[in-house]
């Protein structure tokens, strides 16, 4: 089996479930809207093999990502586009993996919501159940440029510290997990509560704001939660996508 810049790859029985689960998170990524043509990304590391990654071939639309096609990169190497792979994309996820080796999988999407969410002052809000997740557990990264400088990964890890997600200002919006559901339900949260906020800001009326022990208390509850059955997520979301497309796992 080969990927879709022709190298062998000798998947074990891990590898290929993560692809297939990584496959599945970028047309889940399309299906709601949160794709850019090909550029953002998603990305999971490799069972077995402590410095390699999986993401998308630079140039593939996120419904043409299958398991077989995504590319294992080096964490330690230097590539940009002329090796497959998007260069901003490859730079933030290494970066990452090498900074935090309990982030088995991360997202960056730039939605305009979340674009939208980056360039308020008062960042996220604690003004919704779906911001809950978030409480004392999301980052501030301020706006660099394109994030294809090696130099700017020390930076983004220290602002994303033990957190599982980061706005990066003016920019998008970034989360990790210890799988790939994870990091895409977390996104998935994220930029819902970034969405209920813009609406209620537009609407000009006050806002009630959640008391700060109970946010700690819902936070606490949905890192129970998230751990436990609400795991279960990820199966309906594979379902979801096998009524529409199976091809993803080929």
């Amino acid at each position: 089996m080969t990927t879709s810049i022709g190298q062998e790859l000798h998947i074990s029985d891990a590898e290929w479930q993560e692809r297939i689960n990584l496959a599945a998170c970028y047309r889940l990524l399309a299906l709601y809207g949160w794709d850019d043509v090909i550029y953002n990304h998603a990305s999971v590391r490799v069972p077995g093999e402590p410095n390699m990654f999986l993401m998308k071939a630079h140039t593939l639309l996120y419904q043409e990502v299958t398991a077989s096609n995504l590319v294992k990169v080096s964490m330690h190497a230097d590539l940009d586009e002329s090796s497959g792979v998007n260069r901003p994309g490859f730079t933030l996820h290494g970066g990452i993996y090498l900074a935090r080796p309990d982030v088995y999988s991360a997202v960056h999407v730039h939605t305009q919501t979340g674009q939208a969410i980056s360039i308020l002052q008062c960042g996220l809000l604690m003004i919704s159940q779906s911001a809950m997740r978030f409480y004392n557990r999301l980052g501030y990264h301020p706006y660099e440029g394109l994030t294809d400088a090696f130099t700017e990964r020390p930076r983004i890890a220290a602002n994303l510290a033990q957190h599982r997600a980061l706005i990066m200002e003016n920019h998008g919006v970034l989360t990790v997990g210890t799988t790939v559901r994870e990091s895409f339900i977390l996104l998935k949260y994220l930029l819902d509560a970034a969405q209920i906020q813009l609406q209620v800001q537009a609407s000009g009326q006050a806002l009630r704001f959640i008391p700060e022990d109970i946010c700690a208390k819902t936070a606490a509850q949905y890192a129970k939660h998230d751990q436990g059955r609400g795991a279960d997520d990820w199966l309906a979301y594979l379902r979801k996508l096998d009524l529409i497309d199976t091809s993803y796992r080929n």
